[in-house]
């Protein structure tokens, strides 16, 4: 029990990797389109590559989304609007004129005859103004025509029949044919104005329902194609026409084959070709990036960021695959070359983009776009902590995705007529949220503990709190370490590995010295040395302790592991060895050295590597008395030699190449370092 035990312990995490890797695949099928893929490829422009191609069902042809929504505005824009005539405010205003008329036409002034004629003539001119109603002056129809409700029976009538309420008094003196009218026709506009309603009205709801019955009358497809038809030969271009019965029957092809009896093998499909994309991904992880593969965190940061994109990209194709260059996919390989290296990034990014066929319209377009588009990023952008690298980066990369579109669009369609400028715009937004990856980054930062260039440059500052009080408290090995940052950032530029890391490494590798300052020789400003009092085992003990308070102390302070790393590897696993040899020759016996030598582990990249040499050459230079570069040259041949045979490089990937130029730096600089000067008169 406790052999099988020990076993699931040991095995944990490659059990967490199959965990995460089904999980990953389950996502990715499930945000998968439901459908089958047709098995032709044809683009527009293009010639048909395959065998003459006929109908192998009945079908419809699907009209265009452009095509139907063509449809819809004309529809819109011919529809005749209605407008409903008030009955009950008509005869109000009747009523009111009979009440009004008397005030401005008074009796006394009148014979009976002629102001009994008055009254008449003003109720027809009533009669002239509400025959068609009189208009509010709402909504103004779009059409000439309108449909006039009145009494639940609506009547097509010229928009210009309707008189207006804004034109009443005009409307009144061209109305009036009578003289007598004429004669009295100030009063009568008075008179109007004071009874007259507006009784028209536009009726929205009745106008927009007769519409929507109109727009769902709007066929979906234009004719059919009877199974065994010839669809398109061998050899024909792919054009307008048969470029819509080709992609009808596409879509026709994916519902079809998509039925509970087949589900289930399509769905197995989906899962056997995503497993073999991840798949490739753990293997090029386990031969090339083994300590990525070991690592689950950084595993699990790159499966995520896969999920992400895949999600992002189905749910823009599901919503308006119109948009699914808005997309950043470029932030894809954009974070993987931040946290890990640029191959691994296009890589990543490449096997991302095969995904995605699956899921986008018109593939090969997409991809190769894409692709372009990755490659572009992996090359030009370099140091994203300078903020104008990353703007320059991103124009470049929104460039690639207007000019390779443009180019698509003049293989298709042969002339620039028909291009949509408006996915230049969908291009720009591209780039604009691609800025986002800094945050994003600070974001994954906190998330899975990763670091990056933009925080290596913050932990660079000399000034923070934790290096400042370096220099308080152990001054000397404060400068012992920007001496060290400089020659180790040297090296690391001129073997290819990542000079940032190796610097920031070099300020904080002995930070652990500064709570027993006095004891390491670069800080005793006096003659007094404190292990004149210890024993060698004791003063050993206190110089290896160095490195686990070290350890400790970045811990506190929140330090990365990837800085740690620097402070647990920068003295391997060698020997004290003054205090071993000083405890040798006091003793008459074989002494063990264990208790003389540092805890490891040993460098296990070319940074730490890089780190040990350049740490260990410079702290013992300063016992070189009139050095010139014959000393120089030995005395680093004899350091690094020695570090070389104590196997201190087995695990770090540095090459016996890189070593070599790692050394010819090292003498370079402390050559300089240690020149001669002049010698000025007194």
């Amino acid at each position: 029990m406790s052999k099988s035990l020990d076993t699931l312990l040991r095995s944990q995490s490659l059990i967490y990797k199959y965990i995460l890797y089904f999980a990953t695949i389950a996502a990715i099928v499930f945000f998968f389109p439901k459908g089958g893929q047709f098995k032709y490829e044809f683009q527009k422009g293009k010639p048909w590559q395959y065998e003459n191609l006929y109908a192998p069902f009945d079908f419809s042809i699907h009209k265009s989304p452009a095509e139907l929504q063509e449809e819809r505005e004309q529809l819109e824009r011919s529809q005749i609007p209605y407008y409903r005539f008030d009955t009950e405010k008509a005869l109000q205003v009747y009523n009111d004129y009979q009440l009004e008329f008397p005030n401005y036409f008074p009796g006394t002034d009148y014979s009976p005859r002629q102001w009994n004629t008055l009254q008449v003539r003003g109720r027809e001119l009533l009669d002239s103004l509400y025959q068609t109603g009189l208009w509010d002056g709402s909504t103004p129809p779009q059409t000439r025509e309108v449909l006039l409700v009145r009494d639940n029976e609506a009547r097509r009538l010229p928009f210009s029949q309707i008189h207006r309420m804004a034109d009443l008094q005009a409307t009144v003196g061209r109305i009036a044919r009578d003289p007598l009218v004429r004669e009295y026709l100030p009063q009568f506009q008075d008179l109007f104005f004071r009874v007259v309603q507006p009784n028209v009205s536009r009726d929205e709801d009745l106008t927009q329902r007769e519409l929507n019955n109109e727009l769902a009358k709007i066929s979906m497809t234009r004719g059919n194609v009877d199974e065994g038809a010839l669809i398109i030969a061998k050899g024909e271009v792919v054009e307008a026409d048969n470029l819509k019965i080709l992609e009808s029957l596409k879509a026709e092809f994916a519902s079809e084959l998509w039925s509970a009896s087949n589900q289930y093998y399509i769905l197995a499909g989906y899962t056997i070709l995503v497993a073999l994309v991840l798949m490739m991904l753990l293997l090029f992880l386990k031969k090339y990036r083994p300590d990525v593969y070991h690592n689950n965190v950084k595993v699990t940061f790159i499966f995520f960021n896969i999920l992400i994109v895949v999600f992002l990209t189905t749910f823009v194709v599901k919503y308006d695959e119109a948009y699914v260059f808005v997309v950043p996919l470029c932030i894809l390989p954009l974070i993987i070359k931040t946290f890990f290296d640029p191959r691994l990034g296009l890589f990543v990014h490449t096997l991302t983009l095969l995904l995605l066929g699956f899921v986008v319209p018109n593939s090969f377009e997409y991809i190769f776009l894409q692709i372009i588009a990755g490659i572009v990023t992996i090359l030009s952008v370099s140091e994203l902590y300078k903020r104008a690298n990353l703007f320059i980066s991103v124009g470049q990369i929104t460039l690639i995705y207007i000019v390779g579109y443009f180019a698509f669009h003049v293989i298709q369609e042969g002339n620039i007529d028909n291009l949509i400028w408006v996915n230049f715009g969908f291009f720009l937004l591209n780039g604009m949220i691609t800025l986002f990856v800094q945050p994003l980054i600070y974001i994954y930062e906190k998330m899975f503990g990763m670091v990056s260039d933009v925080s290596l440059l913050e932990l660079s500052d000399t000034n923070s709190r934790l290096l400042k009080e370096l220099s308080n408290k152990a001054p000397g090995t404060f400068n012992h370490s920007l001496q060290v940052a400089n020659l180790a950032e040297a090296a690391a530029n001129e073997v290819g590995a990542n000079a940032m890391l190796v610097r920031v490494g070099a300020l904080y590798h002995d930070i652990g010295k500064m709570l027993n300052p006095t004891y390491f020789t670069e800080n005793q400003t006096t003659n007094i040395n404190p292990h004149d009092d210890l024993s060698p085992e004791a003063s050993a003990r206190i110089i290896v302790r160095h490195v686990i308070e070290g350890i400790e102390l970045a811990r506190k302070y929140k330090i990365p592991d990837r800085i740690i790393d620097f402070i647990r590897t920068h003295h391997g696993t060698t020997l004290v060895y003054y205090f071993y040899k000083k405890a040798q020759d006091a003793s008459e016996e074989q002494i063990s050295d264990a208790p003389y030598r540092y805890p490891g582990p040993i460098p296990f990249s070319k940074e730490t590597a890089i780190l040990m040499m350049a740490d260990s050459v410079e702290a013992a230079s300063k016992s070189l008395v009139n050095p010139t570069f014959t000393i120089i040259d030995q005395f680093v041949d004899r350091i690094v030699g020695g570090q070389m045979q104590a196997g201190q490089f087995l695990n770090a990937s540095i090459t016996f190449k890189e070593i070599e130029t790692v050394k010819r730096v090292l003498k370079h600089r402390l050559t300089n370092i240690y020149h001669l000067r002049v010698e000025y008169p007194e």
